[in-house]
């Protein structure tokens, strides 16, 4: 089974606070709990930005949410590491280090111009944390 559902939005904080929302209902019918549910909504909260397109998929697997942003364009090999002495007060910098924490993957793409940002949280035995079943 296969759902996908994708909107056009603007960069404002009510379209941000909209596919926060939506990203956090989706992610509760793909049957995550409520930490998964807070970390997936965060996730999408911090890579919504400029004029966006973000869409939601769910399959049996995974739950796969893209944004497709029209900004500037972005080399996640340059960020600086937040976690660096030099930069743990700054206010800026955690975006993708938190997306990473949050998802399972995260694959970024420059499109020239803009950036797409691809989130995925599988499901199931398919989790990143999900333990092995111990054979009888």
């Amino acid at each position: 089974m296969k759902n996908r559902v994708s909107y056009t939005l603007e960069s404002t904080l009510e379209s941000v606070n909209q596919v926060e929302q939506k990203a956090s209902e989706v992610a509760a019918r793909a049957g995550f709990g409520e930490d998964e549910q807070y970390q997936v909504a965060m996730a999408v909260r911090e890579a919504a930005g400029k004029r966006f397109v973000v869409a939601y998929e769910t399959t049996v697997e995974s739950l796969v949410i893209t944004i497709t942003d029209q900004g500037k364009g972005l080399d996640p090999e340059s960020l600086p590491d937040p976690l660096a002495p030099e930069n743990l007060m700054k206010g800026s910098g955690r975006g993708i280090f938190l997306i990473r924490a949050f998802m399972d993957e995260v694959k970024i793409r420059n499109t020239n111009p803009g950036t797409e940002v691809t989130l995925i949280k599988h499901t199931g035995r398919n989790a990143a944390n999900a333990k092995e079943e111990e054979a009888q």
